[in-house]
Order: C-alpha cells, then sequence, then structure tokens
C-alpha cells in the first residue's frame, strides 16, 4: 500500500497517552493493520452471510422467502449497528477498544453457531422449523455476529484513516481505496476457499475455520498497537446535536442577527444552509462549533438516503440470486461451481479496477479542473448508482429467460447470472467506497466514526427495504392472483417482475440522487 502523507501529532496519543512522533506513529504501516485486519474480517462475515440463505433452507428448513428475509434482516441488522458503533467510539471509547470489544462478541456468536452445528440435538427435526431452544441458539448466534460485524466497521475504517494527517485529503482518499481492496481480498476468499469447505467439509468446518480466521484477526489488530495513533472520544456528538435543536426551538422567535451580542459573529458562520440552527446561539452553552457540526452531520443525510435503494439491489445477491444459481446448469466437465462463487466475477473486476484507479488518480489530479475532477465521490457514487439500475434490468432478462428455458425442460448455464453480478459489484464498488471516502471527509472531526458508519447504515436500510418490498409485492401479488414470491420451487415464482420492479425504483432513485448530489 503506497501512501504518501506527512501524519502529524496533536490531538492524536501513542497508546502511553503521550504526544504521537510521525516516525514512530501513524502512516502507512499503521493503516496497513487495518487493510489485513478487513481481509480477515470480511472473509468470515461474507463466507457466512452469503451462504446462510443455504443454510436456513436445507439445515434449518426455513421457505424459500423467510429465509430470504431472515439473511437481509441479519445482513441489515449487522451494517444498522453500526451506527451504535461509531456512537460508542466517537462518544466513550477510542476505535482501538471498540474493535477489540465487539471482535470478542462476534467470536462468541461463531462459537454458539459452531456448537449448534456441532450438537444434533440443537438442530431441527427433517423438515420442520427449529423451534425453542434450537430457534433460540439459531438467533443468539446470529445476531451477536451482527451487533460484532456492527461495531467493527464502524471503528476499523476510521481507525485507519486515523493513522494519515486530516489535511491530506489525496493519503484519506486513497486509503479508502486499498480499504475497499482489502475488503474485496477477503471476499474473494470467502467465496472461494470458504465456499468449497463449506461445500465439501459442511458447516461445522466452515464455522471452526471462521473463528480460527477471526481470532487471527484479532491479534494482528492488536499487534500493531505500537504505531497506532489514538484519537480520545469527545463526548456524545448526538447529545450535542440534540442539544442545538432544542435551543433552536427554544429560541424560535429570535433572529440571528439579534444574537450577535452572544458571540454569534455571522461572518464566522461558514455553512449557510440550516440557517434556523444559528438561533441555538442564544443558549451560552452552545457554542459556533457545535451549531457547525451540526449543520455538517444533517447536510450529509439526503446523500446518505439516496444510497440506499441501491443497497436494495445488492440484497438479491445473497438471497434470490443465489436461490436462481442452485437450478441452473452448473458444471464444467467434471467440476461443479458453487452458485455463491459467482461473486469471484466482479470481485476480480474490483481488484484489478483498485490499483488502476489509484494510478489514475495520481496521473490526472493534476490535469482536470477539480470540479470536472471524475474521481470525486460524488459522481463515483452517482455512476454506481447508475449501474444498479442496469443491473436490475439485465437481471430481469435472465431470469424470465431462465423460466421459459426450465418450462420447456432446459436448463440455462449459471454463467448467465455473472453479467448481473459483474454489474451490481461495480456499482458497490463505486458507491460503497465513494460513501466511506465522502462521509469521512465531509463530517465534523468528532463524528467521524458515526459519518463513516453511515455508508454501512445505507446497506442496511437497502437490505431492509429488501425484506419490506419482498413482503409486500407477495401480498399485493396474492390478493390479486398468486405471490410472486412465495414456496420452495423458484420455477413457480415470478422473480424476474420483482426485478423489473427494482430496476424502475433505482432509475427514480437516480434522479433523486442527482438532485441532491447538485445542491451539495
Amino acid at each position: 500500500m503506497e501512501i504518501e502523507a506527512s501524519v502529524v501529532g496533536g490531538e492524536y496519543t501513542d497508546w502511553r497517552g503521550q504526544k504521537t512522533d510521525p516516525r514512530r506513529h501513524g502512516g502507512s504501516r499503521a493503516a496497513t493493520f487495518a487493510c489485513v485486519v478487513e481481509v480477515l474480517e470480511n472473509l468470515v462475515f461474507l463466507s457466512n452471510a452469503t451462504n446462510f440463505i443455504l443454510y436456513f433452507t436445507k439445515s434449518m428448513h426455513y421457505p424459500i422467502a423467510e429465509a430470504a428475509n431472515m439473511v437481509t434482516n441479519f445482513m441489515g441488522t449487522s451494517f444498522l449497528l453500526t451506527i451504535l458503533g461509531g456512537f460508542i467510539t466517537d462518544s466513550f471509547i477510542t476505535r482501538f477498544r471498540t474493535f477489540i470489544i465487539f471482535c470478542i462478541l462476534e467470536l462468541v456468536g461463531l462459537i454458539l453457531l459452531t456448537v449448534q452445528a456441532v450438537d444434533t440435538r440443537l438442530q431441527p427435526a427433517p423438515g420442520t422449523k427449529p423451534t425453542n431452544w434450537p430457534a433460540a441458539i439459531l438467533f443468539s448466534g446470529l445476531y451477536a455476529i451482527a451487533i460484532g460485524v456492527g461495531g467493527i466497521k464502524a471503528a476499523l475504517p476510521a481507525h485507519g484513516a486515523d493513522q494519515f494527517d486530516q489535511s491530506n485529503p489525496r493519503a484519506i482518499s486513497a486509503f479508502f481505496n486499498w480499504f475497499f481492496f482489502a475488503l474485496c481480498m477477503g471476499g474473494l476468499i470467502s467465496c472461494t476457499v470458504m465456499i468449497w469447505i463449506e461445500n465439501n467439509l459442511g458447516w461445522t468446518a466452515s464455522f471452526k475455520t471462521s473463528i480460527a480466521v477471526l481470532s487471527v484477526a484479532l491479534f494482528v489488530f492488536v499487534s500493531g498497537f505500537r504505531f497506532y495513533r489514538f484519537k480520545a472520544p469527545s463526548g456524545s456528538p448526538i447529545a450535542r446535536i440534540f442539544k442545538v435543536f432544542a435551543s433552536a426551538i427554544r429560541s424560535h422567535d429570535r433572529s440571528v442577527p439579534a444574537l450577535m451580542g452572544n458571540d454569534a459573529d455571522l461572518n464566522v458562520i461558514s455553512n449557510n444552509k440550516f440557517r434556523f440552527l444559528d438561533r441555538a446561539l442564544a443558549d451560552e452553552t452552545i457554542t459556533k462549533v457545535q451549531v457547525e457540526e451540526t449543520k455538517a452531520f444533517l447536510g450529509l443525510l439526503p446523500i446518505f438516503a439516496s444510497t440506499i435503494m441501491m443497497n436494495c439491489c445488492l440484497a438479491q445477491l445473497q438471497t434470490f440470486s443465489v436461490e436462481q444459481g442452485s437450478t441452473m446448469n452448473r458444471n464444467i466437465r467434471n467440476f461443479q461451481i458453487p452458485t455463491q462463487s459467482l461473486t469471484v466475477f466482479p470481485l476480480i473486476v474490483m481488484l484489478i479496477s483498485v490499483p488502476a484507479f489509484e494510478h489514475f488518480a495520481r496521473s490526472m489530479k493534476n490535469k482536470i479542473p477539480s470540479d470536472h475532477y471524475i474521481f470525486q465521490p460524488l459522481k463515483r457514487m452517482g455512476l454506481g448508482l447508475a449501474l444498479a439500475s442496469a443491473s436490475m434490468a439485465v437481471a430481469a432478462l435472465v431470469e424470465a429467460n431462465r423460466r421459459a428455458a426450465a418450462k420447456n425442460n432446459v436448463t440455462l448455464s449459471v454463467f448467465w447470472l455473472s453479467f448481473q453480478y459483474i454489474l451490481l459489484g461495480v456499482s458497490d464498488m463505486l458507491t460503497l467506497e465513494g460513501m466511506m471516502e465522502f462521509f469521512y471527509s465531509e463530517a465534523p472531526n468528532s463524528m467521524r466514526s458515526i459519518s463513516t458508519a453511515l455508508s454501512w447504515c445505507s446497506t442496511a436500510m437497502g437490505f431492509f427495504l429488501s425484506s419490506v418490498l419482498v413482503s409486500i409485492i407477495n401480498s399485493i401479488s396474492a390478493a390479486v392472483g398468486d405471490a410472486w414470491i412465495d414456496g420452495h420451487d423458484l420455477n413457480h415464482s415470478r422473480v424476474d417482475l420483482f426485478y423489473t420492479i427494482l430496476c424502475v425504483l433505482n432509475f427514480l432513485n437516480l434522479l433523486n440522487y442527482i438532485y441532491w448530489a447538485k445542491k451539495f
């Protein structure tokens, strides 16, 4: 990872609580630990999340629609809880300690699922869903993992970016590019090596391997403590935001100029948006910095909301796309391709694109005016959202052809799914990487963890939205005929129509995003 940056001390300290030394603390060496750990952590998370749809249907005997919702709810909860992790690390403890605590919690969840996979008494009888004690074990382990993932994904990228001078945006941008490279590398290993373990050695071996890999990740992260820069938490940013809002409401009848006597010089108010919050300065305990902090965070929310629909499409790669692949021809001579390994195509594309992106970003930065710079986070995110809509159009066509072929007793090749996988993979790369850089760079200094968590929270909301849309579409279609997505037979479902609806909704969302991006 080649990142040039001058890292300075100041608000950061070393592990002893002393002022940092730029020659010993922070920089590329310290940030590399975060990238290595992300490879291992994401390997564990994705290898389990991708296969849960089959685990729930084959081993726990849940119907397809219910199992799909269980997966999206699990992943949605994992990403949504990054807000909790971000709040904790911004408010109470360092990002270093936050990672350790939540990593241990994820290990506990993996151990619970391993115990259930080993002990047949904790598994449901064939043909029946788990009830009582087996269900309690399943969901306790599942959501202990979700809580752990939430804390890790909130703390780790912000901790890595903290190793660089915040006045050097190019260094921070480069870090997030390589962090995303690490994330993809973990995904590539999960959909090849880990999928092979799950398919050939069983879930018990898979869970045991996950425990070992995550334990190594924890060890690697802790071993870099001598090189890290640590940023002390600055108190609850959420509490400060609510305090600003409450004061602004109480002072609603006062004009901003009338507050100048309370050290509210309008010349130092840099953000002209949300000017009603300036009335909070009537409260002498509220500073201009706190008001500007609140404005900056609020300004991020429309962009955040505009990315949710893309992640609703991304949820399909862990649910219906896996089910589609299980009904298609996956044979290459004597080898059968696991459906979950289809993600290898977009991952390879993304792994190649990150070094290429870095090369062009460095070479073109000084040749293109900043307002036309194609590598700006907002422009990358817009392109990603456009590709999400295109991916759903392709997915609808492929599924319609698969169903038509199945009626004629013809089995299509699983490689037809590679088109939607590649489009959605590249869409995810552009959007998620852009979000992480955008939210971290634009956030107030005291809210960088919780703001970076918005990237993952968008994914959470997308997965929850997928569950809601499945339920709504099933209810409406059942009222006028047959439910589109129901039962265990995908050939009698209408996933192609579901994809078509997602395509239309994503196109409308793209127009909404363009509106807010231009206003930012």
